[in-house]
């Protein structure tokens, strides 16, 4: 067998191994480009591409440039402007700091470098087949780049593009995600020549929303919701869509650290886990979001394209994020205006390191509310069998405790789903408000209700565990071993508890009561995978919410049972007051507005 020795790589071929990190296809080009252009402090990008981005790619700014005497050295390998220490390197507040995108790019393709700087009389050109210094040329203020013929050297690579179509779709989803983490930026895309975006700064908040409407579509802005909130070092705010505006995929999903893009796991999880409640089954939520926090708490470092990062403290942003979104969906009501950030509850704080509910816990519902007086047995059984010893639990009244003062009508603004008229085959109840004309679906809002009452009264009693007849000894490996100890509290707040028995060998000791039923084991892996990979876990409370669901959709009015008047707007009071009630347990909306002038258009008025 020969014997292979040790010896350096040459230099274009470190190039091009770089490369094949960096540069996946040309939407990666526009991507580094367009972020070195952004870092460069520029206030208007002009990006023009031919053929997909194959034959040409051309990124011209406004930003500082760079300087005659430092062109050649920018296209060396490891040059940046951006890193001088390792200080630097750990609080990166820059989108690009490697050095590689230029180089990196010059050795797949044809490069052209034209810049000028702002204290300069002129520009200075370098191509990088035929110069070895740059030359004299005539370039305002800022820097251009053009791409030509990227992987003509490399035919493999070349081969793997897509069609034309494929690799411009591509480049057009890099720069909306672009222009929707920086708002302040105006960017032009043009492809063979015409003109695909023209986006001008947005600095105001509608005109924020009108460049999100360009990118998302009109219909997103139309269901979304506004949110800021700030705590712990952490900045969230962007907008949120209603859970009736869900997808069936997860395509409309922006979600920016510090106004860089990322596909980040965790992030994505927390977001989920907000929308858990509400979202119909096998739906994804849409939204547009910025979390901006101290560099020093976030590695950037984590991929060659940095398209991961990874958080110095992942639970406190978990939470973080989990809270926020489940507060601020919570915080919707009917009447509501789409955009207003007083809807936001700000309840969100530090509390030994985590981020938790600050005052006093959420009241109940079931003690602020008139329940509707009906005569539903099950669900006052439900409530009794379950919270017979909770403190401090008022039980739904009975029909005769009805408090007729819901069918005053003296305040009608006050009541944003208006006073009932009829119901509608025992199904839908029909009200009307200032706006027009309301449908409800009685049972799935009153099921929404319920579900509240049953989850405020378990979050005041408290998880309540069981100890079982027989521990449940389970296999598990040797890292889930070692994180039951290390856990042992966060376990317990969630009625668990596990022991260790072996190296690779666990003991189920006690669960939550309502989930004596369940499968443990199963149960119990869940939550050890989710606090490996986040720090925290839902899935007991999602197990427990499945059940109490389970409990109100069974307690709640059926359909086809007659109700009066005065208990149909029973049910409206008790929606305007209930949170997330804009959707029953399952994701479907509860009840929708047919304004005036929609009714008016169905029977040609005013035509």
């Amino acid at each position: 067998m020969e014997r292979l020795e040790i010896r350096l790589l040459p230099d274009g071929l470190i190039n091009q191994i770089a490369a094949g990190e960096v540069v996946e296809r040309p939407a990666s080009v526009v991507k580094e480009l367009v972020e070195n252009a952004l870092d460069a402090g520029a206030r208007r990008i002009e990006v023009d591409v031919e053929q997909g981005g194959a034959r040409l790619i051309r990124i011209r700014d406004d930003g500082h440039g760079i300087a005659g005497t430092a062109l050649a050295l920018a296209l060396s390998r490891h040059a940046t402007s951006k890193i001088r220490s390792l200080d630097d390197l750990e609080g990166v507040r820059s989108l690009g700091f490697r050095g590689e995108a230029l180089p990196s790019i010059a050795s797949v393709s044809r490069l052209t470098l034209i810049s000028r700087t702002s204290d300069d009389e002129r520009a200075w050109r370098l191509e990088t087949e035929r110069q070895q210094q740059p030359g004299p040329a005539a370039h305002p203020p800022g820097t251009t780049v053009e791409v030509h013929d990227l992987f003509y050297n490399v035919p493999a690579r070349r081969k793997f593009l897509k069609t034309e179509r494929t690799e411009f779709g591509h480049i057009e989803d890099v720069l909306r995600r672009i222009a929707l983490s920086r708002f302040e930026l105006a960017l032009v895309l043009r492809h063979n020549r015409k003109t695909v975006l023209n986006l001008m700064p947005a600095r105001s908040r509608a005109e924020q929303e009108r460049r999100i409407a360009d990118v998302c579509g009109a219909a997103f802005v139309e269901q979304a919701v506004y949110l800021e909130h700030e705590a712990a070092e952490l900045r969230l705010w962007g907008w949120i869509a209603q859970p009736t505006f869900s997808r069936s995929q997860a395509d409309m999903q922006f979600f920016f650290v510090n106004g860089r893009m990322v596909r980040d796991r965790l992030a994505t999880h927390a977001v989920k886990q907000g929308y858990r409640d509400v979202l119909y089954h096998g739906r994804h939520p849409a939204y547009v979001l910025s979390l901006d926090l101290n560099p020093a708490l976030v590695d950037v470092n984590a991929h060659p394209a940095k398209h991961e990062v990874r958080f110095r403290n992942a639970r406190l942003v978990h939470d973080f994020l989990y809270r926020t979104i489940h507060e601020g969906l919570a915080g919707i009501r009917p009447g509501d205006e789409n955009g207003s950030s007083e809807n936001m509850p700000q309840r969100v704080a530090v509390l030994s390191g985590v981020a938790q509910s600050a005052g006093p816990p959420l009241a109940s519902p079931m003690r602020h509310q008139t329940a509707m007086p009906l005569s539903v047995r099950e669900q006052v059984d439900a409530y009794s069998r379950l919270y017979r010893t909770a403190p401090n639990v008022a039980f739904p009244p009975t029909a005769d405790e009805i408090d007729d003062q819901t069918t005053d009508e003296q305040a009608p603004e006050s009541h944003p789903l208006g006073f009932a008229l009829a119901q509608l085959h025992g199904v839908y109840i029909l009200a009307q408000n200032e706006s027009g004309l309301v449908l409800v679906d009685m049972h799935a809002a009153h099921e929404r209700i319920t579900y509240e009452g049953l989850k405020g009264a378990q979050d005041e009693s408290g998880i309540r565990s069981q100890t079982l007849l027989v521990p449940l000894s389970m296999a598990v490996s040797a890292r889930e071993a070692r994180l039951v100890e290390a856990q042992e509290g966060v376990l317990a707040e969630l009625g668990l508890e596990l022991g260790r028995l072996g190296p690779e060998q666990i003991a189920v000791r006690r669960v939550p009561s309502l989930l004596i039923e369940a499968d443990v084991e199963q149960l119990v892996r869940d939550v050890l995978s989710d606090l490996a990979l986040h720090g925290s876990s839902d899935r007991v409370r999602a197990a427990m919410d499945e059940v109490l669901s389970t409990m109100a959709c069974h307690g709640s009015v059926r359909a086809n049972r007659r109700l009066t008047l005065a208990e149909m707007n029973s049910l409206l009071r008790q929606m305007e007051r209930t949170e997330r009630s804009g959707q029953c347990n399952h994701g479907r909306p509860t009840w929708t507005q047919l304004p005036m002038d929609e009714l008016d258009k169905l029977f040609m008025r005013g035509r």
